[in-house]
């Protein structure tokens, strides 16, 4: 066991500035780094009130000699390093001997630990950083540490906490991070006397990523074991075809800390390039081993930000482990990875290998040595002898025109009931009539319309060019965003869970109501996942998961920056899908109504900023023809 020992003040003044203790989530992260370091292999986690009222962290660690006790509350006191030179190659994840200090300064705190060797324990409280209590007491080997009232003397610090559903899964995420990063040690999370992590400790990581991100990231993963130039790079990456709808499932652990870090997130969405959808972002949970010597994690309070001494060998390094576990792994003829055991490591491709992987020659993709062919394209071939001949294309059939025809958005439903149905096409009835059609009350006359997109119109000594689409999906997004209407929402025959990250659950618990608007039916479960009872009928074509996981990133990152317009990609893709829309048939009567809301409203720009309508004077025609005077 490390003695605890003050630290010379040209060493501390080296240090960079710890991290101020400002919500529940902050003491967890200090408390289990402690544990760690401290050589546990079960770590316990409790809170109550999302750790506002209560936090206990128990471990099964060294525990704290007797002795040092005093001094573990003591500003610049640590273990872990004792000269100025240990800052350049520091293996624990604490080390500035503030973490303690910090802590009993703004909360009630107690202590019970002992050390293996030692017959009785110690128990210790603390109010605001003065001791009320010292006695031996019995407990079982390591260092269980409980913080009540957080907060409880800097009260100008407790009004900025928030909800307690917000910081418990503040706490939830650390928790979650912390146990991705050490799969050889068995974690435990529980909320308010319900558990809701639990990791088995057995030292694979595939086990920890099942418990942590849920069956579904797991399955959707493959590994990645490779090195170069002295840096190595282990752990799982997701398919291409199984590509998130944001960042937030992106973990990166160098020196098993976790780290935000643009390095390797720029080379691991590299190696995607040209394989994955746009707008889509790999996950990974990828752990990156390096000499301490090439790495200052002395930069920032929080130390999630590092520094490399150079940072190419470690993009170079990611870049190329993901691509190489692409070319390995990920092929259509590859069978399936089993994560009953860990997958061993295939052949390290060369840097040539990578670069330049053969293609697999067509006739290989040949289903027999000599079969009839149809030739359909230039480029692709199908075999007779296996599927036969292909039938005849059915003519499609026409549509039925007996019923009511309506339009299924938010404020304009439209009926027609086409005269001498039997004695004129389909098409014919949605043809605006010869002559011009009768004058609205506002004076309004449908000309007729061009190339089934756009309305020729008429009021007074003005004519209009009207983009149909473009200036229904401008009136259908000003509706939805000034909440006169709401979504039709479609009831799912079996409700399922959708897997958020954390402070995309905190976004949606909060807006629940909100999204209740655009045809969401949601509960909060539990935390990071919500569950679905019902998605929104417009856009029932698209993966509700992943509309749902776009829509608590946007809302989460509306939330951090302090946008106000956090809905607005939802409100555009509503409004689009219940818009008529371009090179469809319209009857003369949908024209009619939708010029008279575009020119009375005075519809300019559709949401995107495309032009919706265009005027022209009679003087200003006049003139295009040369008739002026």
């Amino acid at each position: 066991m490390a003695v605890i020992h003050l630290l010379d003040k040209s060493v501390y003044e080296l240090i960079a500035a710890g991290e101020v203790i400002e919500r529940p989530s902050s003491v967890v992260k200090e408390l289990l780094e402690n544990s760690i370091d401290a050589g546990s292999t079960n770590i316990t986690v409790e809170i109550k009130n999302g750790g506002r009222s209560y936090i206990r962290v128990t471990d099964n660690g060294c525990g704290i000699a007797p002795e040092d006790i005093p001094l573990a509350f003591m500003r610049h006191a640590t273990s872990k390093i004792q000269y100025k030179d240990d800052l350049s190659a520091i293996y624990t994840l604490g080390f500035r001997g503030e973490a303690l200090a910090s802590v009993c300064a703004v909360s009630r705190i107690d202590i019970l630990t002992k050390c293996k060797p030692d017959e009785f324990g110690i128990h210790c409280s603390l109010e605001g950083g003065e001791e009320t209590c010292y006695e031996q007491s019995g407990c079982p080997d390591g260092t269980t540490i409980t913080v009540r009232d957080l907060f409880y003397n800097v009260p100008a610090r407790l009004k900025f906490l928030k909800k307690d559903v917000s910081e418990g899964n503040s706490v939830a995420n650390i928790v979650s991070k912390i146990a991705l990063s050490h799969p050889e040690i068995s974690f435990k999370f529980i909320r308010d006397n319900k558990t809701e992590l639990v990791t088995s400790g057995d030292g694979r990581l595939i086990s920890a990523i099942y418990s942590v991100l849920g069956k579904e990231f797991h399955g959707s993963v493959i590994p990645v074991d490779y090195s170069l130039n002295g840096v190595s790079v282990r752990g799982y990456v997701t398919k291409p075809l199984m590509a998130k709808a944001n960042r937030a499932f992106q973990n990166f652990f160098v020196n098993n800390r976790y780290v935000k870090s643009v390095t390797c997130m720029v080379a691991l969405e590299e190696a995607y390039r040209n394989e994955i959808m746009t707008g889509k972002f790999p996950g990974c949970v990828l752990m990156i081993t390096l000499d301490p010597a090439n790495l200052d994690v002395n930069v920032h309070p929080a130390k999630v930000e590092i520094r490399f001494s150079d940072e190419k060998p470690v993009y170079d390094a990611v870049y190329f482990a993901v691509k190489n576990s692409l070319m390995t792994f990920d092929s259509p003829m590859e069978a399936e990875v089993s994560f009953k055991e860990e997958p061993q490591r295939k052949k390290q491709l060369s840097l040539e290998e990578i670069y330049k992987k053969p293609e697999k020659p067509i006739e290989q993709l040949s289903f027999s040595s000599s079969p009839a062919i149809f030739e359909t394209s230039p480029m692709m071939k199908v075999t007779a002898d296996i599927y036969g001949a292909p039938p005849p294309r059915k003519p499609a059939d026409p549509p039925d025109v007996s019923g009511t025809t309506q339009r299924a958005d938010a404020k304009l439903r439209y009926k027609y009931i086409p005269a001498e149905r039997s004695e004129k096409t389909p098409a014919e009835f949605s043809k605006p009539a010869d002559e011009p059609q009768p004058a609205s009350d506002g004076g309004i006359t449908v000309i007729g319309e061009v190339f089934k997109t756009y309305i020729v119109a008429q009021q007074g000594s003005e004519m209009y060019l009207i983009d149909k689409h473009a200036a229904h999906e401008r009136y259908n997004f000003e509706r939805l965003r000034s909440g006169a209407v709401s979504v039709d929402s479609q009831i799912v025959i079996t409700p399922f869970k959708v897997r958020l990250s954390y402070d995309g659950h905190t976004a949606v618990s909060d807006n629940i109501k909100l999204l209740e608007r655009f045809g969401f039916k949601l509960e909060a479960a539990e935390p990071p996942e919500v569950t679905v009872y019902g998605v929104p009928i417009l856009l029932s074509d698209e993966d509700p998961a992943d509309l749902l996981t776009r829509i608590a990133d946007s809302l989460a990152e509306g939330k951090k920056s302090g946008g106000s317009e956090v809905y607005d990609d939802l409100y555009h893709s509503v409004a689009c899908k219940a818009s008529i829309k371009a090179n469809s048939e319209s009857s003369a009567e949908e024209l009619l109504k939708l010029a008279e809301l575009v020119i009375n409203d005075n519809i300019r720009y559709c949401p995107h900023g495309r032009p919706a309508l265009v005027k022209f004077t009679k003087s200003e025609l006049e003139k295009l023809f040369k008739r002026t005077v």
